[in-house]
């Protein structure tokens, strides 16, 4: 009877050990998870949490200082497009280089969304094209821009984009790029952009 007692005894400590070894692992388990999430991760995370909800708009503190609430649409590889929250100067859309965001600052309800698990990636298209291949985009499309740079705000027409600049030719916002009008131009490296908006 004895030796029942002692065999129950040590089973059950057999199965506490099991279950704190398995929580141990689940604990380091999701320690590495966390460790290899991205800023595209948590952003595409909060994104997918409240998809056009009243909490989709996320606030990003650009470097320099500037806030910008917006609400992500599409995730590049060094980029993200997005429409503005506050479109009252006109500009409803806008391109981020991922290396412009100084922070998030996410709202509490975003907070925890933004550590959930995003299934794996299906090899999107967008995903893979960088910054130089939009920009070209709005240059075909000829629109006119409104660029914030590390050297302040200015408005124009992206005439040509290279490697690793574009340039820009300086008019007035909402008037059209024609010779007439443009003020001058600009040659602006990627690396300065914080920020592109246009409609």
């Amino acid at each position: 009877m004895r030796w029942d007692l002692l065999f129950d005894d040590l089973e059950s400590q057999l199965d506490e050990e099991q279950r704190d070894e398995e929580r141990a692992l689940a604990v380091e388990e999701e320690r590495l998870r966390l460790g290899r999430l991205t800023l595209r991760d948590r952003l595409t995370a909060m994104m997918r949490a409240d998809p056009g909800g009243s909490d989709s708009a996320v606030c990003l503190e650009l470097i320099g200082g500037r806030a910008v609430a917006l609400r992500p649409l599409v995730f590049g590889r060094d980029w993200m497009s997005a429409a503005l929250a506050d479109a009252g100067r006109g500009a409803t859309q806008c391109i981020v280089p991922m290396g412009a965001i100084a922070a998030v600052l996410p709202s509490r309800s975003q907070l925890e969304p933004s550590l959930e698990p995003i299934p794996e990636s299906s090899a999107r298209l967008a995903e893979r094209i960088g910054l130089p291949f939009v920009l070209r985009d709005l240059c075909r499309r000829r629109s006119a821009v409104r660029i914030t740079a590390l050297d302040g705000v200015v408005h124009g027409t992206i005439d040509r984009v290279a490697r690793d600049h574009l340039d820009l030719a300086l008019h007035e916002p909402g008037a059209p790029r024609r010779e007439r009008e443009v003020q001058g131009y600009r040659i602006v490296p990627f690396a300065r952009v914080l920020l592109v908006e246009f409609r």
